[in-house]
């Protein structure tokens, strides 16, 4: 179902030998200016990195109190390495095209030459925007969320609303946004991989601390509820750990990277899975391990007690102050998608980057684009709850099932082999996954209806 496309990156043989592609001229605006192909190996893995782990790690515990100690650091190490090998497919499938000389830079790309031209423009390519956009909506409340928890820490009393604090956070990627391109990031990427180290170890740190102090938690590690509550619980917990090892721009990352490109996104993948087994694990652990089923969705929770810290403020504050820091350079990333598009539709790749023809509606659309995420956010304060729906019927199908399908398709395994019937089981336990997903989350949002308010202060 191949269909030749002026967007790709056509080469040679003897381009395709050294490593260089044809003139820039054939590629949109998109790709040439936002989708720059300069980086290492290195640079992607601090790319994947930002793209995967962050806040989101705080949630570990409070799956592992719904699913319990066995049964959640199983789905916690077989979701890890479903999740590397569905990521290797991607970059694998990749890797061939580039070889056969035709390099697919977008998600989108890769759908439009493997399954046809209307899976790229009307399915993939709209359900990675919505989730991209949904993500950057996501950081900005929780960094509006954490500027709060920082704010009470300092004055209980205060009368500053959710939406301020949500808007204070949002100027900076405001001004962040304006970063040409995915490439340019690699640095604050680097910042980013060495905060998400950083606050995992103040939380590890700090959870031990209270389970090991005089006015420790009683450790129940038993599942609470009725039988119903139990199994949309484990569903839910299911569900948490899948999609925190979500990403949804495995291609654009893989496209960063200077041809050839051969072999280097397995490497990068190994640096952001070194920093995931050393960081989803140890604050699932310590964390489940000092609070038990008192684990909260978010563990910076527990180390609350009726607004009296448990840790000291300095402790707290520098806790969140990294996180913070992160959830900038994650809403930043996933910006990239929407950049991307907007410089294919709006810019002239004739013309200079930096030419006045290019440069006014990047800061104008750009812009633009963190000023609704930041409306939304503020607006939508239960904007989780929503975005765990979009999560099972968007993270899940583009990183776990179209990963399988389209390898099998790209490559024709046999119906015999091990690798065809991995990737089929795979992609079809994922699909009852996102049904079950989505069951659980809309019962959630049913449930967190009452509270739902515009601008709410929670």
């Amino acid at each position: 179902m191949a269909t030749a496309d002026p967007n790709f990156i056509h080469l040679s043989s003897p381009q395709k030998e050294n490593g260089v592609s044809e003139s820039p001229g054939q590629l949109d605006a998109g790709a040439l200016f936002v989708l720059k192909s300069r980086g290492s190996w290195l640079h992607s893995g601090y790319h994947l990195t930002t793209s995967i782990v962050g806040p989101v790690i705080f949630s570990f515990p409070f799956a592992l109190s719904l699913l319990g100690w066995a049964p959640g650091l199983l789905i916690t190490t077989l979701q890890a390495l479903i999740t590397f090998y569905s990521y290797n497919l991607l970059s694998v499938i990749l890797d061939h095209h580039a070889q056969l000389g035709k390099r697919q830079l977008r998600f989108r790309d890769m759908a439009r030459d493997i399954l046809g031209p209307r899976w790229g423009k009307y399915f993939v390519g709209p359900l990675q925007i919505a989730i991209c956009y949904g993500a950057v909506i996501a950081c900005i409340l929780l960094g509006g969320q954490s500027l709060k928890f920082i704010y009470l820490l300092y004055n209980p009393s205060g009368k500053m609303q959710l939406y301020q604090f949500i808007t204070i956070f949002g100027t900076v990627p405001l001004f962040l946004a304006q970063i040409p391109s995915f490439h340019s990031l690699r640095h604050i990427n680097l910042a980013s991989l060495l905060l998400v180290l950083a606050y995992s170890a103040c939380v590890v740190a700090g959870s031990i601390h209270i389970g090991n102090s005089r006015n420790a938690p009683n450790k129940d590690y038993s599942i609470k509820g009725s039988k119903e509550n139990r199994i949309f619980g484990a569903i839910n917990g299911i569900s948490i750990i899948a999609t925190t090892y979500g990403c949804g721009i495995i291609p654009e990352i893989q496209a960063t990277i200077a041809l050839p490109v051969k072999g280097k996104m397995f490497k990068g993948l190994c640096v952001c899975f070194g920093v995931i087994v050393s960081t989803y694990f140890s604050v699932a652990i310590s964390g489940y391990w000092a609070f038990g089923n008192q684990s909260q969705p978010s563990i910076l929770s527990n180390f609350m007690d009726e607004n009296r810290p448990l840790l000291p403020s300095w402790f707290l504050l520098l806790t969140n102050i990294f996180t913070l820091m992160q959830l900038v350079t994650i809403t930043v990333i996933y910006l990239q998608p929407t950049n991307e598009v907007f410089e294919k539709w709006f810019a002239n790749p004739k013309m200079d980057q930096f030419s006045a023809r290019n440069v006014m509606p990047r800061l104008v659309l750009r812009s633009l684009s963190v000023i609704i995420g930041t409306t939304f956010a503020a607006m939508f304060p239960f904007f989780g709850d929503i975005m765990a729906l979009f999560g099972a019927f968007g993270v899940i199908p583009l990183d776990f099932i179209l990963p399988m399908v389209l390898y099998n398709l790209t490559f024709k395994p046999s119906r015999q082999s091990i690798i065809f019937w991995a990737n089929t089981l795979i992609a079809v336990a994922s699909s009852a996954l996102v049904a079950m997903g989505a069951l659980a989350s809309v019962r959630q949002i049913i449930l967190d209806a009452k509270t739902y308010n515009l601008f709410a202060n929670v």
